[in-house]
């Protein structure tokens, strides 16, 4: 049965496109375990696969699907978004941290996967931000 305790931030998701091979293989085994993410996640994506990586939009679509059969998808709501702006007061993250933040809290996960923010941090007693590239 898969982890939806966990929930993965973009930049795993990204990883598993990577060509550095240890970050490709822990991403996938990252997402292996299971985890949710949210409509932002899929949005930032497919902003960084087209502008970055240079995916077309068929390709883009292909690699979300199987990712959508794999992680349960949460809506990023007005409740979310208000969550979001609190964190990022409270905890000094950039907005679009902060909803991810939010958006892992709503759907109940004590596990949030992401590079880009404090290895170690506890967030509202409840999530600890996890690298798992550390």
């Amino acid at each position: 049965m898969k982890d939806h305790s966990a929930f993965l931030d973009t930049n795993i998701l990204l990883y598993l496109l990577s060509e550095d091979e240890t970050k490709s293989v822990q991403a996938e085994s990252t997402v292996a375990a299971g985890g949710v993410i949210s409509v932002q996640v899929l949005n930032e994506f497919a902003s960084v696969a087209r502008r970055k990586l240079d995916l077309s939009f068929d390709e883009i679509r292909e690699f979300l699907s199987h990712i959508c059969m794999v992680c349960p998808v949460i809506p990023v709501t007005v409740t979310v978004h208000d969550q979001g702006l609190r964190i990022a007061e409270n905890y000094g993250l950039s907005i679009y941290d902060a909803l991810i933040v939010a958006a892992a809290l709503s759907a109940g996960c004590t596990t949030l996967y992401s590079e880009d923010m404090q290895d170690g941090q506890m967030i509202d007693a409840q999530l600890l931000i996890r690298n798992p590239f550390a």
